[in-house]
């Protein structure tokens, strides 16, 4: 912890990009400008790529011997986007500073998309609206043009993904609430990768936002030495602008997009891939949302557990997970809000019952406050598994509330060793190892009986009880002695002061 706080005294270079790029925005609204730097921001990316290889095929050496610099096929050989010229970052800087800049960018951008199939719809095509003061937009390409994030060396320490991220949860903070549509912070996706392991499999998000829960996915397979091949993702977002973002924030990483859908209905009205059976679904849904279109679904195939209250949509979630679910040994993590533990309004007792009693539930995780940018409703983690091979019949509760350290006033994150302790209690749990006991204030395994005895509520506090306080060695009387010692000079000062209030009262006329 005191490694996090020391670090943060020291502006990394995405903090630094971010403060200039911030005072470019001026009064431009955060949700608009977030297209805007975001799309630049992988224009520069796609274009340092490229003029790496170009070199390489220029000087034509080697592999590259005869090979032509200005053939797309060359680059698609070597999984790089290719940049028609007058897109190359070079040509789009020098024209930072004339009127024109806007529409140039407009048409870079139609342009790449012409060139790489896979872009096509995907990139922001905004610059040239009268709207955006094209002095700042000079400046901020001025900005990101001093910053190297698609060459070999900036990929190998992932500039171009710290940056991406930093920005992303910057924006959500600066947007507030309609910010966290899109965003789920890094620590919390980690902590849902860590716990769940998609190591192999499809891996399913139906309200993927901005793409976070894949990327964390990739990330996890490749620390864990494993094969990015394994994996395949599939998501669905009904919000336009921010499924170009999750596809953006997709190909600079080199991960496959193309089975991800947008529709503006909705995974609800709209389900885009209503045949896939997921061995791993990750997901942060909108919470306690109300306008999910609940009264025209009343008689959905889903609700197998019960049909969803049409004023809230988070029973409504989980029963798509679980429809989604292969059901063999599909596992789902997700984010709800802490209502969900313990609701009866509008039968999600019911529903939480039979999830309970059909022995879905494998664990449920209390998380901090403040955890996120862009709502102060506590939540909690959700972990279904079908058929358990161990703990049949339980249901691991975690209390993390008091995890975390406060990054600011507003936000907080968990550490590394955080991370760790909550996933490693839940993996030694779930693989029935000797190393697992339960901790008072902190995890218990709870039989399904215990939870019946509870009415169903899944709330982590009832289960794991409050942490034995720990024995400082000084005697009860010692301690009340002292203690009331304190309060006797506490009064006597107390006394003083009154005194000298009416005094202070009585010379301006005023008595007590």
């Amino acid at each position: 912890m005191a490694k996090q706080k020391k670090a943060s005294k020291e502006e990394s270079l995405e903090q630094k990009l971010w403060k200039a790029a911030d005072k470019l925005r001026k009064n431009m609204d955060a949700a608009e400008y977030k297209h805007i730097v975001l799309g630049l921001i992988f224009l520069k990316y796609i274009s340092d790529a490229f003029e790496e290889l170009y070199e390489k095929l220029k000087r034509g050496e080697g592999e590259y011997e005869g090979a032509d610099p200005e053939d797309p096929d060359e680059y698609r050989g070597e999984h790089v986007f290719f940049v028609p010229e007058k897109a190359r970052w070079k040509y789009l800087q020098g024209r930072a500073k004339l009127p024109t800049i806007g529409g140039d960018i407009d048409a870079a951008m139609e342009a790449i998309e012409k060139e790489n199939a896979t872009l096509k719809g995907v990139l922001p095509k905004q610059y040239a609206r009268p709207a955006l003061d094209k002095n700042s937009l000079g400046g901020l390409i001025d900005l990101i043009g001093t910053v190297a994030l698609g060459d070999s060396r900036s990929k190998s320490q992932d500039v171009l993904g710290r940056v991406y991220e930093y920005f992303l949860g910057e924006f959500a903070l600066a947007e507030g609430k309609k910010g966290g549509q899109f965003y789920t912070p890094a620590s919390i996706v980690t902590l849902l990768v860590e716990m769940l392991g998609p190591y192999k499999g499809r891996v399913f998000d139906p309200c993927c936002g901005s793409g976070g829960m894949f990327v964390q996915s990739e990330k996890f397979v490749v620390a864990h030495q494993g094969k990015i091949d394994d994996i395949s993702i599939y998501g669905q977002e009904s919000n336009q602008t921010t499924y170009r973002l999750c596809r953006m924030n997709l190909a600079i990483r080199g991960i496959d997009g193309s089975n991800i859908k947008w529709n503006n209905e909705g995974s609800f009205l709209n389900d885009a891939h209503k045949d896939l059976k997921a061995d791993y679904i990750l997901a942060n849904p909108p919470f306690n949302d109300s306008d999910w279109s609940g009264a025209q679904l009343r008689a959905d195939a889903r609700w197998s557990y019960g049909v969803p209250p049409a004023g809230n949509a988070n029973f409504a979630w989980v029963q798509h997970f679980i429809y989604h679910l292969n059901p063999s040994s599909g596992v789902a993590g997700f984010v709800l809000s802490n209502g969900s533990l313990s609701s009866n309004t509008g039968g999600e007792g019911g529903i939480r019952q039979k999830l309970v009693e059909e022995d879905l539930v494998d664990c449920i995780v209390m998380l901090p406050k403040q955890l996120f940018y862009n709502t102060g409703i506590p939540a909690c983690l959700w972990f279904l598994r079908r058929n358990k091979r161990r703990r049949k019949g339980e249901v691991l509760f975690i209390d993390a509330s008091e995890l975390g350290f406060m990054v600011n006033r507003r936000l907080r994150e968990f550490t590394e060793e955080d991370i760790r302790k909550v996933a490693n209690t839940y993996h030694s749990w779930k693989e029935g190892s000797e190393e697992y006991e339960d901790i008072k204030g902190f995890c218990k395994s709870a039989t399904l009986e215990e939870v019946e005895k509870h009415k169903f509520v899944l709330t982590p506090g009832r289960y794991v009880g409050i942490p034995d306080e720990e024995d400082d060695g000084i005697p009860f009387e010692e301690k009340m002695a002292t203690l009331t010692e304190e309060l006797r000079e506490q009064m006597a000062e107390e006394e003083k002061l009154n005194v000298q209030i009416k005094e202070q009262l009585a010379k301006i006329g005023i008595e007590l």
